[in-house]
């Protein structure tokens, strides 16, 4: 999934109108599985001036890149922070727990190629499911009106969630984000 979809999805899932630390938790969970892939890109286009080719064809799928997305990606980390989290009832940590598990299992099935050692450090196994979120030759003209149908309830579960104008705009800015994202892969890819 995009990533505005994936923080609209935790959003909704674990936010919470009365704890701002919970929903700034569960903004973060969510955030976080796809932080290192922007972090390393945007680092690698723009400071290493690295052609975005080289980027994403090679070292996306380079050992160095694969292993930290192992890590940030791995539901058995993930799931030790949200027994960590439920041990000591931190309700932050568990919303930040459960949004990036959500985050990673709603990405499970939905990379054909691209797919991510989801059970590290147990495996490096990369499950590649026959449908993808971006690829058209792997039915994302099926999941991307999915996904945008998705994320449209999720806002209007925010919008309910939270009367105030941040959240809103928030939303709505996200909203606009996934959009723009999803009109990219459905017509280039």
């Amino acid at each position: 999934m995009n990533t505005p979809a994936h923080l609209i999805l935790g959003l909704a899932a674990f936010s919470r109108r009365d704890s701002r630390k919970v929903t700034a938790a569960s903004a973060f969970g969510a955030l976080l599985p796809d932080l290192s892939l922007y972090v390393m890109a945007g680092v690698s286009l723009v400071i290493l001036q690295i052609p975005p080719n080289v980027v994403f064809g090679q070292l996306y799928f380079s050992d160095a890149w694969q292993t930290v997305f192992a890590i940030d990606n791995s539901f058995l980390l993930w799931g030790l922070v949200l027994a960590f989290a439920l041990w000591w009832k931190a309700r932050a940590g568990i919303a930040f727990a459960g949004a990036g598990l959500l985050h990673i299992a709603l990405d499970f099935p939905l990379h054909h190629a691209d797919g991510r050692p989801h059970f590290w450090p147990a495996s490096n196994w990369v499950f590649e499911s026959p449908v993808s979120y971006w690829d058209r030759a792997h039915h994302a003209g099926w999941v991307q009106p999915l996904e945008v149908a998705l994320v449209f309830i999720c806002v209007a579960v925010l919008f309910r969630r939270f009367p105030g104008w941040p959240m809103r705009v928030l939303a709505l800015a996200l909203l606009a984000m996934e959009l723009m994202v999803a009109r990219v892969w459905m017509f280039v890819f």
